[in-house]
Parts: structure tokens; sequence; C-alpha cells
């Protein structure tokens, strides 16, 4: 058995090594309407050698190049999932789609790249990215990390100087889960602090741990046990207490914020007002918050509840109309998932308390479907918006555009056909996830991804997946991204405007032999 295993992986590890070191065969779409997030226009595109090498009218195939008809499609970025959880451990399991698993679904619902969260391991960040690049040894696409800040120490500040050296630009620091993963609020400033010194963005989970805590307690202490108590203790003034305090302590420090799944009104109004008074947060939303309620957490039958069961949780109506209409109007800047899927038996943990059901939902496969449905098909926004918000302003974040993000000369071969006039319906029988429930199941769409380009192959087509474990790549993510551009000057303005009495630190005579106060 062993054998056999070591065997396996050696020929998994021979077929990656010979797909990575092919030089793709050249591709020329043809005929379809690029969609990029400035602006959508007929043309063809050429690939060749994995990056984008002609975008214009009437091209010509290049010699050896295969020829995609595009007649009728879109041809866009490949998506950019900015928030994933894969191989994630929580709640003594571990979830259940992979680098393989999750990347397969990603491609095959027209994303590209990802960024997944590392976690620590026995407390240290580097440890937890070496254990992480293991998992990622399967991955079939590429992928970048953000690496999650859960304690403080000397070592923890050096551990993300090393890791801003090696490629990663972004920390999380939890507010919530409190006893596991939650920060207080020095610590929350030290690493903000830290991330300003360094040029890496830092990013929030924002709930009230604290009170979150003390709610699922007294919740529970009321027979409330099922996943329904998991919305009534972590309700939305929560989410928006903690938003907005991490808002202004961002402010002080003088660092960009990154907000994750923003999923309420009341954390959607902190961002709304820390951004209309100029302040640089970025707010993203997750598709499950755009197109869900919170109702499923009531059906009766446990499996169907617990498969809802995401932090912050998922809000009653209202809550989606006007995340919509943020990302409509430039209040939030991107969609992503969260994605962290757990099958019914892993959920069944929780049974009796809410408090131990895995937290995570699916969406890695779906989310352009179902943006594309919610708020490209109502007019809400255009396709090129569609772009920017999937694809575009992640890659801008995160200082990986116009490698990502973008149908350009030089940019990465990561395409997408998209028809959008294709029906189908989302269901677990279908998708490529190893989850076996799926949120949206039954959900009719219209407007399909076709074709998936990714590093210049043709990945998915016609409802199958061709990829090779360990064909992925690592993208380095450069530290001082644009958020971080003018950063200084802002630091010196403030300084003035708000102390506008001369220079700093006040010069004085010691002993009392100063000039006279009508002199000060």
């Amino acid at each position: 058995m062993m054998h056999a295993a070591i065997l396996r992986s050696l020929v998994v590890l021979l077929i990656s090594i010979l797909r990575c070191s092919a030089v793709p065969q050249p591709l020329l779409i043809k005929g379809g309407t690029v969609v990029n997030a400035d602006r959508a226009f007929r043309a063809d595109v050429v690939m060749e050698g994995g990056v984008i090498t002609a975008v214009a009218p009437s091209l010509e195939a290049p010699a050896g190049a295969r020829v995609l008809d595009a007649a009728g499609l879109l041809v866009m970025p490949g998506g950019i999932d900015p928030h994933t959880h894969l191989s994630m451990p929580f709640g003594g399991t571990v979830a259940c789609d992979d680098f393989y698993s999750g990347q397969s679904s990603a491609l095959a619902g027209g994303t590209t790249m990802h960024i997944d969260f590392a976690l620590p391991v026995e407390g240290s960040l580097a440890k937890g990215l070496e254990e992480w690049r293991r998992k990622a040894a399967l991955a079939v696409m590429d992928y970048g990390f953000h690496m999650a800040v859960t304690s403080w120490t000397d070592q923890v500040a050096a551990d993300m100087g090393a890791l801003a050296a090696d490629g990663i630009n972004s920390f999380k620091f939890f507010m919530a889960y409190k006893g596991v993963f939650q920060v207080d609020d020095l610590q929350l400033l030290r690493g903000f602090q830290r991330c300003k010194e360094l040029g890496a963005l830092p990013q929030v989970h924002a709930e009230h741990g604290d009170a979150v805590a003390l709610a699922q307690q007294q919740t529970f202490d009321a027979g409330i046990t099922g996943p329904e108590g998991h919305a009534i203790s972590r309700p939305a003034v929560l989410e928006g207490e903690a938003t907005g305090r991490a808002i202004k302590l961002a402010a002080w420090v003088g660092v960009p914020l990154y907000v994750v799944h923003v999923m309420s009104k009341e954390a959607l109004g902190e961002v709304a007002r820390a951004r209309a008074a100029g302040q640089r947060v970025f707010g993203e939303a997750v598709a499950s918050g755009v197109a869900l309620t919170d109702q499923g957490l009531w059906d009766p039958d446990f499996d169907r509840a617990a498969r809802f069961v995401m932090s912050p949780p998922i809000r009653g109506a209202g809550t989606a109309s006007a995340l919509k209409g943020a990302l409509a109007g430039g209040l939030l800047s991107a969609v992503a998932t969260d994605h962290a899927v757990f099958n019914r038996t892993q959920k069944r943990l929780g049974r009796g308390d809410f408090r131990k059901i895995p937290n995570g939902v699916n969406g890695i496969e779906e989310r352009l479907h179902v943006v594309w449905q919610e708020l490209v098909l109502p007019g809400l926004i255009t396709p090129s918006k569609f772009v920017e918000l999937v694809s575009t302003s992640i890659a801008q974040t995160f200082g990986i555009y116009p490698r990502k993000g973008t149908i350009a000369v030089d940019s990465d071969a990561d395409v997408i056909l998209f028809d959008p006039k294709a029906r189908h319906v989302i269901s677990a029988k279908t998708h490529l996830s190893r989850i076996d429930t799926n949120i949206y199941e039954g959900k009719e769409i219209e407007g399909k991804v076709v074709v998936t380009i990714s590093q210049g192959n043709v990945v998915w087509e016609g409802g199958r997946l061709s990829v090779v474990a360990g064909s992925g790549r690592f993208v380095r993510m450069p530290l001082f991204p644009p958020m971080f551009e003018g950063q200084d000057r802002r630091d010196a303005t403030w300084l003035a405007e708000n102390f506008p009495y001369g220079e700093t630190p006040v010069r004085r005579v010691e002993d009392g032999h100063g000039p006279p106060s009508d002199e000060l």
C-alpha cells in the first residue's frame, strides 16, 4: 500500500513537471466580444506561451494555433476569488475541498486564481505557510496566500516580515472566534502598525467576539440548540460595531483596511461612511450574502439548515438588496465566496449544539454565475462592472494588475468564454466540489462559463475538465500595493490639519528663560 502511494505521488509529480515545462498550444479566440472593466469591444485574442500576445479585430492564427469560435460569446478575464479556505481545519475536522478539488471547481465556474487563507501552526506563521505550501502541492491553477494572525509576539512580527518578503502582502485579523482565532484590540493595533511598516494590507473578520461568545451561551441556555441559534447569537449590530471599531483603529494607525465578507447593513454603513470621508477601506461582499437570506437556517431538517451556517451569518430579507446596491454604487468593491465546505457528516458534529457546527459554505464554482444572475440580469450592473467586481478590482487591490484581471497584451492567458444565453441549474449532483450539498441547490441561472483557459491551456470545455495536479503556480504579490500610494502624505496632512499650531515637537526653553508668553 505504501509503495503504491509513493508510486502514485511520483507519477503525479512527473506529470506536473512535464505539464509545467510544456509550452501551451497557441490559441486564437475568434469573433467574440471582449469585456474588460473599462469597456466592451469586438476583438479577437491571441495567446502564446501562457500570455496574451494580441487583442484586435481580424487577427490571424499563429502557426499551430487552435481556433476557438466565440461568436455570440463574451470574452472575459478569468475570475479571481480573494477569499477561500481549502483544506482548512475547523472545529475538529477539515474542509473537504483540497487544492485539487477546490481549484477544479473554481475552473469549472470561470475562476482562474484564488487567494487562500493560511493559518498559523502551533502559533507560528512560518510553520503555517509551510503547511499551506504542502497543501498547495495539489494545485491546478494560480493561487496566492493571505496569512492569519491570531496572537502577538515579537516572533509573530518577525514572521510577518519574512512572509511579506516571500510574496504575501496581506494579513488577516479575527475579531471573533474567542479562544481560537480572536485577537484583542491591542494585538489588532500592533498588527495594523506592523502591516503599515511592511506595506502589507491588513484584513479583518469583523464581529464583536466577546459579545458573540456571551450571546452564544445565552442562546444555547435558552434551549435554542439548532442552526437558527447561529444567526440569533451573531446579530448584525455586533458585526457593525466591530467593523466600525476596526475602521477607526485603522484610521488612527494610518493604514488602508480590507473588510472581508461584509454581511449586514450595519457593517455596510460603517464602510460607506469611512469611504465617504476619504478613508481607504475596501469592502468585500460574498456571493451567499447577495443571493440568499437566513430563512434556510430555520429549515426543520437539520442537514438542510446546517449547510447555511457561516460567519458572519447570512442575514434577513432586505440585506441582500442593500449589498447589491452597494456593489452597483461602488461602496463595496468585490464579490468573493468565503468558500469553506463541510459535508453532511461534518456539519452533524453540531447536532444538538449550533456552536459546534463547522462554519462555511460553498461558492468557488458558483460565484460568477450567481453574481451575473443577481446583478447583471436585473440591470443593476453592466458586464464591465461585473468583470470589475469578480476580477479586476481584486487584481488591483493586491498589486497583480495588469498581469491579472484584464484582457490585454502581456497579461496572463487566464480567460473565460461566457455564453449569456445559456441556461442551467445549480445542483450538488453536477458540481465538482466534494461537498454533498449546495446552498444554491435548484437555483436557475441564465448565463454560463462554457470555456475556461488557465495559463494558456483550455482546462474547461464542453462540461469536461482537463487539469493535472501540481500544475498550479504560486503568485507572489508585491508589498505597498496601490491602496498605499500617497499614504505618507496623508499622514502629514492629517497632522497639519488637526494640529495647525506650528512645528512638532515644540521647542521649549528650560528653567523659565523662554520668551514672554505673548511671544509664544
